[in-house]
């Protein structure tokens, strides 16, 4: 007998369902509140796991969708947004998304924000986004993750010199 979802993981569940998009929330037993542990636990490399951070551009919460692998530089997402940029605290984040930081899904939100997608991600198959609690995630292809987001695709990552 299937086990039933976390209340939080089913949320994104049934998001992901009316978006149009068959991927399945996967609960695991380890950790998957960090990129690298999130990576460690599906098999996949840093770059294809899908952060899901929230920033506040002039009083505004939007979303970055960035690649584990990256940093998201926020001179670049103040261009985007046209606004002063600075990252959410954790009240806000869970006020704004419903969800709490180390499992924030890119979907099922308690608000509808404004959605950057790192670039980055683009390169891969896969990515591994978090599905509404530090256990769970699901998989998805990037251009789907687009769609179901109404992400705009933009070059966000801090490149280090």
């Amino acid at each position: 007998m299937a086990r039933q979802l976390h209340p939080s993981s089913m949320r994104v569940q049934e998001a992901l369902r009316a978006l149009g998009c068959a991927s399945v929330v996967r609960e695991l037993s380890e950790s998957t509140a960090t990129s690298a542990q999130a990576a460690e636990a599906v098999g996949a490399t840093v770059g294809q796991i899908a952060k899901s951070l929230v920033f506040m551009a002039g009083g505004r919460p939007v979303m970055v969708i960035a690649s584990g692998a990256n940093r998201v530089d926020v001179q670049k997402l103040a261009a985007l947004t046209g606004a002063p940029v600075v990252k959410a605290d954790a009240e806000t984040v869970r006020e704004v998304t419903g969800f709490s930081i180390g499992g924030v899904p890119p979907v099922g939100l308690k608000s509808p924000l404004q959605v950057f997608l790192d670039r980055d991600l683009l390169r891969y198959n896969e990515i591994w986004a978090a599905a509404g609690t530090p256990r769970s995630l699901f998989a998805i292809a990037p251009a789907d993750l687009v769609r179901i987001t109404g992400a705009v695709v933009a070059d966000v990552a801090e490149r280090r010199p």
